[in-house]
């Protein structure tokens, strides 16, 4: 078994790593591709330095073991907060925006509509026509003062 170690040379790491890259295409899953990148980088390091097999199957476990981070931050999505700040923070973007309401507020309760929906709000006791503001947010609960 060693006898195969010592044999490790520049052209076994470059075969290695291309088949494994071969490979990914005919199994995909980006694991095999992060494994022929450290073999052939160990070959390519082979090429201008001479190495023992140890330091070479230590350089490839560490070229194979550094590959994941990078990979998940190559493949995390960029996520663009400006393009639409309140993506599923939708209360949120009703914070500050005037309304008339729909529905008196009475004891505390009332309802206003927003688009095709109709929403429940909390605020002093107002008469159904008036124009109120949203000042408080709490998941699907506004919170209003007269506009």
């Amino acid at each position: 078994m060693t006898d195969m170690f010592v044999s490790l040379g520049t052209w076994n790491w470059l075969i290695f790593g291309f088949i494994l890259m071969a490979l990914e295409t005919m199994a995909p899953g980006v694991f095999l591709f992060w494994l022929g990148l450290a073999a052939l980088l160990v070959g390519l390091i082979s090429f201008a330095v001479l190495l023992s097999w140890q330091i070479q199957l230590v350089m490839f476990a560490v070229f194979a073991a550094a590959a994941v981070p990078v990979w998940r931050r190559l493949a995390r999505p960029k996520v663009d907060e400006s393009a639409s700040p309140f993506l599923n923070k939708r209360t949120e973007a009703l914070l500050g925006r005037e309304f008339t309401l729909e529905k008196p507020i009475i004891d505390g309760s009332g309802t206003v509509r927003i688009g095709d929906t109709v929403w429940r709000v909390a605020g002093p006791d107002t008469p159904a026509g008036t124009r109120v503001k949203v000042v408080q947010v709490d998941g699907a609960n506004l919170t209003v003062a007269a506009a």
